[in-house]
């Protein structure tokens, strides 16, 4: 049940086959806003299923890149003010309860969360992971979505006025190694393709020292082993998506 607040806003989600996941995110959304969307671009499981017995707004619709595809999204919504989330986070007790008496009066104010990032079961504290935070409740008037095709972010004018919400956002990133390395290539080659689109190149340092460079800042300086074998595996897989994005760059400036 999605209940009508004072203080209104629009809970906007963009996903594709996240029936493991979807459920756990909507439960987290209750009695927050009339009005949470839910974008799904090609789903092929049961999260269509999952999100009729919710009650949600369905859109389905295209997949146009991360950028595009979230932009087309937060159009879609029924409020102005917006947060965003993913189909793999959910809102812990103390984020719902701020959001709960939240006053949304000012468009030029953006809401900063904090992140709990999760691999499998493990709460990843230290390294890439650690003290994550990202701003995802503002107003669509003066803040959206660049249209990047991957590692998409916020067009934020100067002016904005940055606040913090108590409370976190629990992100469960992958559940094991296999999920892990599969994201860690599929974004690794997206992002090689949009480095190309930029003009940009791919140099010996970037392909033989930038990762090794990754590996001992998130896992040394970060402290990323203090997160223990979930640690290792996290430094060693940004490393290897390092490598692979600067690698795959460079074969496509060679083909060219």
């Amino acid at each position: 049940m999605f209940l009508t607040m004072s203080h209104q806003f629009s809970i906007v989600i963009v996903c594709k086959n996240e029936e493991r996941n979807i459920g756990r995110v909507l439960q987290s959304l209750a009695g927050l806003t009339d009005d949470v969307l839910v974008y799904d671009n090609g789903s092929t499981d049961g999260t269509l299923t999952v999100l009729r017995q919710y009650g949600v707004r369905i859109h389905e619709g295209a997949w146009m890149g991360y950028g595009k595809t979230k932009r087309e999204a937060v159009r879609l919504a029924k409020y102005d003010w917006v947060l965003s989330i993913d189909a793999d986070e959910a809102l812990d007790e103390e984020l719902q309860q701020a959001l709960q008496t939240i006053s949304l009066t000012d468009a030029t104010t953006v809401y900063q969360i904090a992140f709990k990032n999760l691999l499998g079961e493990k709460v990843l504290r230290w390294g890439e992971w650690g003290g994550d935070k990202h701003i995802r409740l503002f107003n669509r008037t003066n803040v959206n979505w660049d249209e990047a095709p991957v590692h998409e972010s916020l067009t934020i004018p100067p002016s904005a006025v940055v606040k913090k919400l108590p409370g976190f956002i629990l992100h469960r990133t992958v559940k094991d190694t296999v999920e892990y390395s599969n994201k860690m290539v599929k974004y690794a080659l997206l992002n090689a393709q949009k480095y190309y689109a930029q003009g940009k190149k791919s140099s010996w340092l970037k392909r033989y020292v930038s990762p090794r460079f990754t590996f001992v800042k998130h896992y040394i300086f970060g402290l990323g082993f203090l997160d223990g074998w979930e640690g290792l595996l996290s430094a060693r897989m940004t490393a290897f998506y390092t490598f692979l994005k600067y690698a795959r760059l460079y074969e496509l400036w060679r083909k060219s």
